[in-house]
């Protein structure tokens, strides 16, 4: 058996604690009409088949949770059926593993989107475009208690620090432990896995001191661990700057725009609003959707 399935086969036995929060199955969220207009904006393709093929690793609650290799929970499914009721399309989930497995495929074409959310950077941008939808910051997952003293960045010298693969955290703990290394300190011991519960379980079983993500997911986690994590570090940078997320499309294709006006539509009519708040997401929320942010940052 795949690990990939492995790693799903856990979620669904509740191997690693996971459980959706106890108040997501209660909140319905109302069907979307069609709207003819953007319907006719897609690309031919799209439209003449309609599915739209997105594609995911699975593992980014309560955003993303892989529940089989062609089905998804979370916020972005909630999302992303939301905009294919608007597009009068079929949405079709891809499962695949790791975050550079998402990006080749786009970029390659073999799927038309990775709703994600994905971290928007200005060199992630320089090859796809990103249709953000939610601001999100970086800190830390440690055991209850905190005994390896990780309040910032700068603490985690010495320690051992687990990752998602290919994401931008990653990018930054390695050049964390250059710093390290240059002030004379211990290097940062840097685990890198493809999956966000496998990262986790590395903290909750004592192989790491900590996993360095996204906030929201991290909050997740916590909240099923039974007390035994907290988050560290909330407040600070930890080497970012303002951070958006949101779904990645090919470079200057027709779907951006599309896409864009979709989630708009969402914003205004309170379907974004709606299903954030119920998967506790209040605090990621934007006032508006934006394209490539990373690079050109909304007003403030």
């Amino acid at each position: 058996m795949k690990f990939r399935s492995l790693v799903s086969l856990f979620c669904l036995a509740g191997v690693l604690g996971l459980a959706l929060p106890a108040h997501a199955a209660e909140v319905k969220i109302p069907a979307q009409s069609v709207d003819a207009a953007l319907r006719a904006r897609l690309p031919a393709e799209i439209r003449e088949s309609g599915e739209l093929i997105s594609v995911n690793n699975g593992s980014f609650p309560p955003y993303e949770i892989a529940l089989g290799a062609h089905q998804l929970d979370g916020a972005t499914a909630d999302l992303g059926q939301a905009v294919a009721e608007l597009l009068g399309l079929k949405l079709h989930h891809e499962t695949v593993s790791g975050l550079a497995a998402e990006l080749a495929g786009i970029k390659a074409g073999r799927y038309q989107v990775a709703l994600g959310p994905i971290g928007d950077f200005p060199d992630r941008e320089k090859v796809n475009d990103f249709v953000d939808f939610v601001q999100e910051f970086v800190v830390f997952a440690v055991q209850k208690g905190n005994s390896a003293g990780i309040h910032d960045l700068a603490d985690t010298c010495g320690k051992r620090v687990s990752v998602m693969s290919a994401g931008s955290a990653e990018r930054v703990i390695k050049e964390q432990s250059g710093k390290c290394a240059a002030a004379g300190k211990p290097a940062v011991e840097v685990q890198s896995y493809t999956d966000q519960p496998t990262a986790i379980l590395a903290v909750r079983s004592g192989r790491a001191d900590a996993f360095f993500s996204s906030q929201a997911p991290l909050t997740y986690f916590v909240q099923q661990a039974g007390g035994t994590l907290e988050l560290a570090a909330v407040g600070h940078h930890n080497g970012f700057s303002d951070l958006y997320q949101g779904s990645v499309v090919p470079k200057d294709g027709a779907l951006r725009d599309v896409l864009l006006a979709a989630y708009q539509k969402l914003f205004d009519n309170g379907t974004y609003a709606l299903i954030m708040k119920k998967w506790g997401l209040e605090n990621n929320m934007l006032k508006a959707p934006g394209i490539n942010l990373a690079g050109n940052p909304p007003a403030k």
